[in-house]
């Protein structure tokens, strides 16, 4: 990340001929307003459109599953909605990575925050985002399929869960509280360690591709195995936005905005990373992390040096945590320093 891009506010200089003068004069120029309110919002932006798509993906693989399957001409199954929600997040991860870290979780956004120096003070900021994307997605996902709700319920009929829980996430009837709950948490567990996992710098050189593509597998493969119980939400956002929606065009009958799975999906988030951090990772960022003592005959110019990679805007948009003027001081290269016969070498 430039300089300039680090501080959206600073004035872009300029050079114009002086007066009389053979020599440039310097001179500063205020970029466009539109360019420092992009600048300021591309983060937000990326977090909105990634839980856009997510939603969106995931909703409308319900929908066209359930609503436009009749007998002999289905037109898919369970399968499908697993991969539709599978895309869902992959595309969404893939499209803000880069940018924002691709959190489009409220719960993986506190973990960072805990678990990897992610700024606090850029949480709620991320949790609006995030919400609003969820919700503009299942409003789209309504305005193509409200005609086939009409023709599935009856025209103007709404029911919950019924085709609410197109949108919503809602436990089966025969299904325990605490059974549902622990459903969820479990499952918000293995999506965690999956996204831990895949933007270690110490486990594997991540990229936006391997971790799209590693959070594809992990959604698809709960969603296949322990997620018809619970209609798998593993987000607080995904859950709540479309419950917001539902509001709009339920009435009386909208499911209420709160839930348990809320809460299991920020605790399991929290327990996922409590369970990463004590098992396998060994960076810098973490409060609970094992951190291995170098050889003697080793020395490195700073306890974060032999775990740091990759430049710190980078490993900060990628890796979820913080960047820019925000990063905490990392250098990117280990110094190694060997003591030999003939004295010190690098």
């Amino acid at each position: 990340m430039s300089d300039i891009e680090s501080h959206p506010g600073r004035q872009t200089p300029t050079l114009r001929d002086g007066p009389g003068s053979a020599a440039p004069i310097l001179e500063s120029r205020r970029p466009p307003l539109m360019t420092r309110l992009r600048r300021r919002l591309r983060q937000l932006g990326a977090e909105f459109l990634g839980t856009f798509l997510l939603v969106f993906f995931g909703t409308a693989a319900n929908c066209q599953t359930v609503l436009l399957s009749n007998g002999t001409h289905a037109k898919g199954d369970w399968l499908s909605g697993a991969v539709g929600w599978g895309v869902g997040i992959a595309l969404g991860v893939f499209v803000s990575a880069a940018v924002s870290g691709g959190h489009i979780n409220p719960a993986v956004t506190l973990t960072k925050a805990i678990f990897r120096r992610f700024p606090w003070k850029k949480v709620p900021f991320y949790w609006a985002a995030q919400l609003l994307g969820a919700f503009v997605g299942s409003l789209l996902t309504y305005a193509i399929y409200r005609n086939a709700i009409d023709q599935f319920e009856g025209k103007g009929v709404r029911t919950v869960p019924g085709t609410a829980g197109l949108f919503g996430t809602f436990p089966l009837d025969y299904v325990p509280d605490v059974v549902a709950f622990f459903n969820e948490f479990l499952a918000t567990i293995f999506l965690v360690l999956t996204i831990f996992a895949a933007t270690d710098r110490n486990n594997c050189p991540p990229s936006p591709a391997i971790v799209a593509l590693a959070v594809f597998f992990a959604m698809t493969g709960i969603t296949a195995v322990i997620g018809a119980q619970t209609s798998f939400a593993m987000n607080p956002a995904r859950d709540l936005g479309p419950r917001m929606m539902s509001a709009m065009f339920y009435g009386r009958k909208a499911p209420d905005l709160t839930s348990d799975f809320q809460i299991a999906d920020f605790t399991g988030a929290l327990a996922g990373a409590v369970v990463y951090d004590l098992l396998i990772y060994i960076g810098p960022e973490s409060p609970i992390a094992y951190r291995p003592v170098p050889p003697p005959n080793e020395r490195y110019a700073s306890p974060n040096e032999k775990y740091a990679s990759g430049p710190p805007d980078q490993a900060g948009a990628l890796y979820g945590g913080s960047h820019g003027k925000d990063a905490p001081p990392s250098p990117t290269t280990a110094v190694h320093v060997h003591r030999t016969q003939d004295g010190v070498r690098g």
